[in-house]
């Protein structure tokens, strides 16, 4: 059985649609950024921490699966926001302009003599971000969906109002590109 490493139910949601058999197990790792960590090896290493703490414990053949994503503007990396004034500062430096979206994916599996092998690659999207009033980001801050979402928007949701196109996988920007996902639990042997 497959171990999600996450307690998004964006992530939960994504693989079940696209039939995945697997548990949850959120863990949780220190999600600073590290002096210079570029935004790639910042969500590679914490989707790689993720997916192999969820392993702790298990027999030879458990397969675990760690996700991180980050919204990346201006090289810098907009994670979650901690508060409201937060998201709004996040939403008003989105605003009319474009960015990506990165997530790294880690697939960890035991092995019988050598311990813990992991896959792991990354997912670009670039997302390109309509121009918002001060009244729109104030009243979709005020709905609340902003608050867990790294860069401070859901793609799914309300926001979807404000991107007019995307390059790249959708999934990632929703928190899990699910191709690039299938791929690697395939090349590690437990396909789900």
């Amino acid at each position: 059985m497959l171990i999600l490493a996450s307690h998004s139910p964006r992530r939960a949601e994504l693989l079940r649609n696209a039939g995945f058999a697997f548990e949850v197990r959120p863990v949780h790792v220190d999600e600073r950024i590290r002096s210079g960590e570029s935004a790639l090896e910042y969500v590679r290493r914490l989707a790689r921490e993720k997916a192999v703490a969820a392993l702790e414990g298990e027999a030879p053949g458990a397969v675990s699966l760690g996700a991180d994503t980050t919204v990346v503007l201006d090289g810098h990396c907009l994670g979650k926001p901690v508060n409201e004034a937060e998201a709004r500062q996040m939403l008003a430096r989105l605003s009319g302009r474009a960015h990506q979206v990165m997530t790294g994916v880690c697939v960890a599996w035991v092995q019988r003599a050598n311990g813990v092998e992991t896959l792991c690659e990354a997912e670009i999207t670039e997302v390109e971000f309509a121009a918002l009033s001060e009244a729109e980001i104030a009243d979709y801050v005020a709905t609340g969906e902003p608050m867990d979402k790294a860069g401070a928007y859901a793609i799914q949701g309300r926001a979807s109002r404000w991107i007019p196109r995307i390059r790249g996988c959708y999934f990632n920007v929703v928190g899990l590109p699910v191709a690039l996902t299938s791929a690697l639990l395939k090349r590690a042997g437990g396909s789900g």
